[in-house]
């Protein structure tokens, strides 16, 4: 069979009519998104923000013209603060107006932003400050007392404090104030702390910033992620390579100019910085703000809003897809679900297009890229269970896990490798690393993959990931799917355990369905049914509910060092 090798791109016969091929790409900074839409559309929404009281949602929307005068107010701000090109700003907030204004109001002073998870404990927090060797961090009230804590053998000059209530509505800001800011830790005292500076009155000290010349090849975003060996990494993303990835993006989905999207995912993560917010205002779009994961807030804000997109993970679908009163929410404005940032088990997907009537759209992309480098046509041929299509620009090839130097043709498995405009400059202060997954232009992904003779990849599971039971590979993600496909199943999570003799074998973590029994001997006997025999399970174990990331993906990592100690225990 002959070799079918990136050059071709097969895959470019399958895309939506419209969608081209390659690209131009302008010579700007990522913060030009915003300058142009707020040019061109001063006063069309940009964020809607608000909460939930009573079973009705409160919000209040801000204008792009108010957006990036904020921006500016901001950027100027930190300059009289001492802030200059270069310099790390790390933003430690949920999705709000204040992530987008720090966020473009920091890139206009010059400076490097640097998204740090809520939910960090302070050495967590500590480890990334003075990794990335952040001098200021913007940081929401509530998790001030986790900042001061954190601080301790970092660069960090500067803290800004900003209240999530700032951006409510009258009502919801009286509500907040008098019920929930002083009981749940959002009033704190800044005296006595020198670094310390509220996020409004940052924004009083002046109205416009100092000019600063920020070239596309500038650093622009420095995202921590495991990467490909599991530990923190912070990928250098440039301006260049952030542009091109949001560029992408909307010639594959071509959203209509205004269009109003669901703002999910997390923006400290790359896909909801890229897919979401950066999307959302290259496009001119109003984004409804959820800061957490509230299953009745999303709900409302889909029947309310009347959002055509939603980017969401696969923690999202099964939440909607077992919410016991779904048929009192209208979401048929959503045109597609996007599904990313974690593998999407089929009996998910199928559960929740069943039960919505929606269409969900399976992508992929990994920080390294800036996130994304393949999705399923929105309007054309969807393949279930498959990633999809390379966007424009982007090369993608199937090599050998051996040496990762051969092609190999389409229906063989091997690593996934991809080449694109979007791709990081490395990781920050790790050459050797760099140098594993950036060679001669491919950055290899650590995923196992294969792609059929139209184009399409499927993504068959984490290289590292990978089982090896008496010799014979098995994929975690296989045995998932035959698990999820037990009735009684909610979630579900396969790793390889030391075996005497076999090296490895199959263990499996289950959550089942509430009110839905099941006995291990029961799930074992379901995968034998559709898995041979080295792929099934030698045990099962129930748990209330799986580590996952923010983000929803299943820690297998943590899995199987719980195991080790359980193992160590014993």
């Amino acid at each position: 069979m002959s070799v079918v090798r990136a050059t071709e791109k097969v895959w470019l016969r399958s895309y939506d009519e419209g969608v081209p091929a390659t690209l131009d790409y302008p010579s700007v900074p990522l913060h030009a998104l915003l300058d142009e839409t707020a040019r061109r559309h001063p006063d069309a929404v940009a964020t809607i923000f608000g909460g939930v009281v009573g079973g009705r949602l409160l919000d209040a929307k801000m204008t792009y013209g108010e957006l990036s005068r904020l921006a500016d107010r901001f950027a100027a701000g930190l300059q009289s603060l001492g802030v200059a090109k270069g310099d790390r700003v790390a933003l430690m907030l949920p999705n709000c107006p204040q992530f987008v204004i720090a966020f473009y109001g920091a890139l206009r002073a010059g400076a490097v932003i640097v998204p740090v998870n809520p939910l960090y404990t302070p050495p967590e927090l500590r480890g990334q400050l003075a990794d990335s060797g952040a001098e200021t961090l913007v940081v929401l009230s509530r998790l001030y007392p986790v900042a001061r804590e954190a601080l301790a053998g970092t660069a960090v000059k500067r803290v800004v404090v900003t209240n999530i209530k700032e951006h409510f509505p009258p009502l919801l800001r009286w509500l907040f104030t008098v019920a929930r800011e002083r009981k749940e830790g959002h009033r704190v005292d800044l005296r006595g702390d020198e670094r310390a500076v509220r996020f409004t009155d940052l924004l009083r000290r002046a109205e416009r910033p100092r000019p600063v010349a920020v070239e596309p090849s500038d650093l622009a975003v420095l995202q921590y992620t495991g990467g490909t060996t599991g530990t923190p990494k912070g990928a250098m993303l440039s301006h260049r390579a952030l542009v091109a990835n949001v560029l992408q993006c909307r010639a594959w989905h071509r959203p209509e100019e205004g269009e109003t999207g669901l703002a999910v995912m997390p923006f400290f993560h790359v896909y909801g910085l890229t897919c979401v917010m950066n999307f959302g205002i290259a496009c001119a779009g109003a984004l409804v703000l959820i800061p957490r994961f509230d299953l009745a807030h999303i709900l409302l804000a889909i029947q309310k809003h009347r959002p055509k997109a939603f980017a969401g993970a696969p923690r999202i679908y099964v939440a909607v897809a077992n919410a016991p009163d779904l048929e009192k929410y209208d979401l048929r404005s959503v045109e597609a679900f996007v599904s990313g940032s974690a593998p999407l088990p089929l009996e998910v997907q199928q559960r929740f297009e069943r039960l919505t009537g929606g269409k969900v759209i399976e992508g992929y992309g990994l920080t390294e890229a800036a996130p994304v480098t393949h999705g399923n046509p929105r309007r054309g041929k969807r393949k279930v269970g498959s990633i999809g299509l390379p966007y424009p620009d982007i090369d993608a090839r199937i090599v050998d896990l051996e040496t990762g130097t051969h092609d190999l043709p389409p229906g063989e498995v091997g690593e996934l490798v991809v080449r694109g405009p979007n791709l990081m400059d490395g990781y920050y202060g790790k050459p050797e690393e760099t140098a594993l997954v950036l060679r001669d232009g491919w950055l290899y992904t650590g995923d196992i993959a294969k792609m059929d003779e139209e184009g399409y990849f499927s993504i068959v599971d984490r290289k590292k990931e990978l089982i090896i039971v008496s010799g014979y590979n098995v994929y975690p993600r296989e045995v998932d799917e035959v698990l999820f496909a037990h009735p009684a199943v909610l979630e579900a999570a396969a790793i390889g355990i030391p075996h005497a003799e076999k090296g490895e074998v199959v263990k499996a973590f289950v959550v089942l369905r509430p009110g839905a029994p099941a006995t291990a001997d029961e799930i074992i006997a379901h995968c034998r049914r559709s898995l041979a025999p080295f792929k099934v399970p030698v045990a099962v174990e129930f748990r209330a509910e799986l580590p996952k990331s923010l983000i929803g993906k299943v820690l297998r990592r943590q899995l199987a060092e719980e195991e080790r100690a359980a193992a160590a225990r014993r």
